[in-house]
């Protein structure tokens, strides 16, 4: 087996019985690093608590997921946990995204138009869906203890996670993410799950894709995301998500449009609104590029007055989107503009003192 990465502040807490949870998904790694780090704690004679910990994200999640973290749990004989976000899966926070960035707009409370998507560099779907909600559960469950987080993650896997470190302590010093095998390559991981009888979850050898974790995500390629298309469990998905797409006016992955990946499972209205929805990304693209930097918020907040000429600016470009989404502006003059802004800046003026 390869070796498992680890750091001499891990070794201690594993010592004095601390706390592990490892996060599974029902991914190669998470299931691999459960596999791995549960032998490593047998053998080193741990004699804390451990459990696996699951955040299920809705019905963006495959349907073999959670099937799989419990066959793990069943195999290695430790409880697995499953957390929730209560206001929703990962679905209905895009979908709420989209509603907030309306309103937001309509008030200008915002200059333009908020993805409703995450984004590699905006991966809200990874701190609020799972990191924060297992570190809340984690700390319930072991108040006044140091917990050890273990996660799959991989140096391999991308250039941002090839600069990760074997451990980390968190801010609040009651928890340590450890990530055990960092340094395990590929063929490793699968080579680990077989080499205790277990199957990996059925996309990667059933489906063809490369990555498990949401039916579509923002970091699959294009390969990944039309193995998930053509799976049937995942259409009302699909349609469900070009329909945001459609309304919104924004693509999954920016450039890149669920909607073209496979059109065959719209039917005709869902296609004409797919069309509508690109057409209107080409307006707002257009619209928006008149709004110079200094014109937008920063933190949420504007940082100056407006000139006229800005105001007037902005006040053409919000009544273009306006009309072009049936949104319900105010603040589509000059004046009106100019107020929103006074008001805001003073109300950030107040916040701070």
């Amino acid at each position: 087996m390869p070796v498992i990465a680890s750091v001499p502040a891990i070794d201690e807490l594993i010592a004095a019985g601390s706390p592990v949870a490892i996060g599974v998904s029902g991914g190669k790694d998470s299931q691999a690093a459960a596999l791995a780090t549960v032998a490593h704690l047998d053998r080193i004679g741990h004699a804390g608590p451990r459990l696996l910990i699951h955040s299920d994200l809705g019905i963006v999640e495959w349907s073999d997921s959670h099937p799989m973290c419990d066959k793990l749990a069943d195999h290695i004989g430790i409880d697995l946990v499953v957390v929730r976000r209560k206001a929703g899966g990962l679905m209905e926070r895009w979908e709420s995204r989209w509603e907030s960035s309306r309103v937001r707009y309509e008030t200008l409370s915002t200059v333009t138009l908020v993805p409703c998507w995450s984004t590699p560099d905006m991966r809200f779907c990874t701190s609020e869906m799972k990191t924060h909600i297992i570190v809340a559960e984690l700390h319930r469950r072991f108040k006044g203890q140091t917990v050890i987080n273990v996660t799959g993650i991989r140096r391999q896997e991308s250039r941002k996670r090839a600069m990760a470190t074997v451990a980390t302590r968190q801010k609040d010093g009651r928890m340590w993410d450890w990530r055990p095998i960092i340094d395990w390559t590929v063929d490793e991981v699968f080579a680990e799950i077989d080499r205790h009888g277990l199957h990996p979850h059925p996309a990667y050898r059933g489906f063809g894709m490369s990555r498990v974790s949401c039916r579509f995500c923002i970091m699959s390629n294009l390969a990944d995301i039309a193995a998930a298309a053509a799976q049937p469990e995942a259409h009302d998905l699909y349609r469900r998500m070009v329909g945001l797409e459609s309304t919104s006016s924004f693509g999954f992955q920016g450039a890149r449009w669920l909607g073209d990946i496979a059109p065959h499972l719209l039917d005709a209205g869902a296609l004409q609104r797919f069309a509508d929805g690109k057409i209107k990304a080409l307006h707002r693209i257009a619209a928006e590029a008149r709004i110079a930097p200094g014109m937008l918020y920063v933190k949420g907040w504007p940082t100056r007055m407006l000139t006229d000429a800005e105001a007037d600016i902005l006040a053409e470009t919000r009544s273009r989107i306006t009309n072009l989404f049936g949104f319900s502006s105010a603040c589509l003059d000059r004046a009106s503009i100019h107020h929103r802004y006074s008001e805001l800046l003073a109300e950030h003026e107040r916040r701070a003192a």
